[in-house]
């Protein structure tokens, strides 16, 4: 087996073994391709290469914009803004069959544009309007159903956490196109969702 196969080798058994005793993704790939390259060079050598490979990797000014964005959506979150999009959310869609599964549509549609994930938008508009909607007779598996089926808008309608890494991992790609081109099939999955609760909202009598 010549050093190549067995660099290879070794790096894919080390990821697998690292990722099943519970060692994070990161840590596990950075041990197992130092220990790889440390097949082919020599130690000296392959911790060099290592620190430059992770420099540049962590060199990106899109990535800077990630951890920004899950910063920005957390500030918002415990300031009360998710409360102030949920209100301002009632104005637009409060008239609609389901009044309250259609706020939670538009809220998590303005939530994940603002801060970017869709995560943070399921937990946050999630967390506020699943209680009240219980409350008002909402069945539990459709509440649940329409927040989970619009908080990924935020990874479509700008801006978004996902776009950026897909950007940045193509290399060729603009962010600002990725963008631009993310609004309308944000949009339209948002609608598509409010049609959907909707519908169900008349045939189970939700006001």
């Amino acid at each position: 087996m010549d050093m190549a196969m067995t660099a290879s080798l070794i790096m894919f058994v080390g990821v697998v073994f690292l990722l099943v005793i519970g060692a994070p993704i990161a840590i596990s790939v950075g041990i197992a391709s130092f220990a790889a390259m440390n097949m082919i060079l020599p130690s000296a050598g392959a911790m060099t290469t290592s620190a430059q490979r992770m420099f540049v990797g962590l060199d990106s000014f899109a990535l800077l914009a990630i951890p920004f964005f899950i910063l920005a959506g957390n500030i918002m979150n415990n300031g009360g803004i998710a409360i102030r999009l949920i209100n301002f959310s009632k104005i637009i869609s409060g008239f609609f069959p389901g009044s309250l599964a259609q706020t939670n549509v538009v809220s998590n549609m303005l939530f994940g544009s603002i801060s970017g994930s869709g995560v943070a938008s399921a937990a946050a508009v999630g967390g506020i309007m699943s209680p009240i909607q219980k409350k008002e007779g909402y069945d539990v598996r459709y509440s649940t159903a329409v927040n989970i089926a619009s908080a990924p808008t935020g990874m479509l309608i700008p801006p978004s956490n996902t776009l950026i890494v897909y950007a940045t991992v193509a290399g060729s790609v603009s962010v600002s196109a990725l963008f631009l081109g993310g609004y309308l099939p944000g949009i339209l999955w948002g609608l598509s969702v409010m049609i959907v609760a909707a519908i169900m909202a008349k045939r189970k009598v939700y006001r």
